[in-house]
């Protein structure tokens, strides 16, 4: 294995290089700097500084010959000039030299038709340890003649200068499709690393490959059966994937292939640990242990982690390597799904917690991404709010939603596969009326539905909801049928209804900026019904 190597082909002078260090060495490493702590379970605690999440507004893409008239360029995809770009390049990388360096060689796509291999420069030692958690890790003989395709220049104290560097301000993720280099500055979210190569094969995979790329976890069951679970974060896509009757493929980003493959792009799961218990998610408590990176928590003196302490952020997480949740799919690729589950935290109480779509209900729901904001996530929200994410994933995603529906209907119709829309939010009315969808109704439901236990598409097992035009199943195992019913859970049907079109009434709104760009059969796929 090469021990040496040089950075200065990036333009790195005079740095003290750590090459490929073992996550023990860079947990010591973080533990002498003072970068971080050993909490009780054997797990690295860092806190990332400033920034605790990602920062949407401060991603940029270069807009260049490849991308600029293939990116759906706006808000999501902001552009960024490709001489401003060197100009901060030669600014990081000689804020970089001199300096003690992690490097990391690694891949994404688990799938060797897929593979894209990485190399990962880094500050601070804990960063390069969550490369080392998040990517795919390959082998000593690998290693031998490892050519990286794209390189992550991450360096979190370095700080931009909006009115020279063209940033919005200090901080940044900008990926350059033509130098095949994702640069990121100002911030220590280690998100920002697995996101800015998420991205980058969410263009790479559809234009070059005919793939689709997806955010979402999987899994697969003793027969071979593979489950896709979309969402936003908090809606519960790591933790209803990772189940110790099923396979996981992984716990966040995939592509499904032509060749009727699901593949998992990452080496590892990243998940959140806000209110996390051993009871309810034994699976992921288990993976906090050495190795493990906690990010933002806090510890008592003893090191227990508080895990419902959110005083320094609610997106408290943990990242690990796959192999530290025991029932693991090797390698992590699955068939073509048999269900699809989309997830949505509904806090308005008002979609039923499992319903199963159509497939112009199945493109109409992927394009809107629909979950929802409470009250104490973000400032001044006080009441429920409908946030919307195109293909649950818009802030990683550099082409037109309409591509990615296009694709995952395509490829929908040709698996005959089924699609559900589950609702993990809450029910007897909207947040701070009603409560939070129990854990155990909704593994039954998902389970059910793996089984074959929810009947077929009639009338006689299936309701229609009057207002979103889903079919509601009427009975499913372990499931009081109360609980199916969103309405029945209210007890006062003229305020759910008027909270039902409510929301329908903001699904339309949002999906106006869609229209032109879908079919007439994916615009039916909507609620149908009009609030008064």
């Amino acid at each position: 294995m090469k021990h040496a190597i040089s950075l200065e082909q990036y333009g790195i002078k005079n740095a003290n290089i750590h090459y490929q260090l073992l996550p023990e060495a860079l947990h010591e490493i973080t533990v002498i700097k003072k970068q971080g702590v050993t909490a009780s379970s054997g797990a690295l605690a860092v806190n990332t500084g400033e920034f605790t999440g990602r920062s949407p507004k401060d991603r940029f893409i270069v807009k260049d010959e490849i991308t600029k008239d293939k990116i759906w360029w706006g808000e999501i995809n902001i552009p960024f000039d490709s001489s401003d770009f060197d100009a901060l390049y030669n600014k990081v990388v000689a804020y970089l030299s001199g300096k003690e360096i992690f490097v990391r060689d690694s891949y994404a796509c688990a799938d060797d038709n897929y593979r894209l291999n990485i190399r990962v420069i880094n500050e601070f030692p804990w960063s390069n340890m969550f490369a080392y958690n998040m990517f795919l890790r390959p082998t000593e003989e690998e290693l031998e003649n490892f050519e990286a395709e794209w390189t992550v220049v991450n360096a979190p104290g370095f700080m931009a200068n909006p009115e020279v560097d063209g940033t919005r301000q200090h901080n940044f993720a900008i990926l350059n499709f033509t130098k095949k280099i994702a640069l990121i500055g100002g911030t220590g979210y280690t998100g920002e690393i697995k996101k800015g190569i998420f991205s980058a094969l969410n263009f790479i995979l559809p234009v070059e490959k005919n793939t689709l790329p997806m955010h979402c976890s999987a899994n697969v069951g003793k027969d071979g059966d593979t489950a896709i679970f979309f969402g936003l974060s908090g809606t519960g896509k790591t933790t209803l994937s990772t189940d110790p009757n099923r396979s996981l493929i992984g716990d966040d980003e995939h592509g499904w292939t032509n060749e009727n493959s699901v593949f998992n792009f990452e080496g590892g799961c990243y998940a959140k640990v806000i209110n996390l218990s051993k009871e309810k998610e034994p699976e992921i408590y288990s993976a906090i242990k050495t190795g493990a990176i906690l990010e933002n928590v806090i510890l008592d003196n003893s090191g227990v982690v508080d895990f419902e302490n959110t005083s320094i952020t609610q997106n408290t997480r943990v990242s690990y390597p796959i192999h530290h949740i025991e029932n693991i799919k090797v390698p992590s690729v699955g068939k073509n799904p048999k269900n699809i589950f989309f997830l949505t935290a509904d806090a308005f109480g008002v979609i039923p917690p499992i319903s199963k779509l159509t497939p112009s209900q199945a493109a109409y729901h992927f394009i809107s991404g629909y979950t929802a904001k409470v009250a104490g996530t973000e400032a001044g929200v006080k009441e429920p709010q409908p946030s919307f994410s195109a293909c649950f994933g818009a802030p990683f995603m550099p082409l037109h939603p309409a591509k990615y529906a296009e694709m995952l209907s395509k490829k929908m119709i040709e698996a005959g596969v089924n699609v559900w829309l589950i609702n993990t939010g809450w029910t007897g009315g909207p947040y701070g009326v009603g409560k939070r969808m129990e854990l155990k109704y909704t593994r039954a439901m998902i389970n059910a539905v793996l089984n074959g236990d929810l009947g077929l598409y009639n009338y006689d097992d299936y309701h229609i909801h009057s207002v979103f035009g889903v079919a509601q199943p009427r009975t499913c195992p372990g499931v009081p049928t109360s609980v199916l019913s969103p309405r029945q859970t209210w007890n006062d049907d003229e305020a759910y209804y008027t909270m039902a079109f409510k929301l329908t009434n903001a699904f339309r709104e949002n999906f106006k900026k869609f229209e032109r760009h879908c079919t007439e059969e994916i615009r039916r796929g909507g609620p149908q019904r009009y609030a008064f």
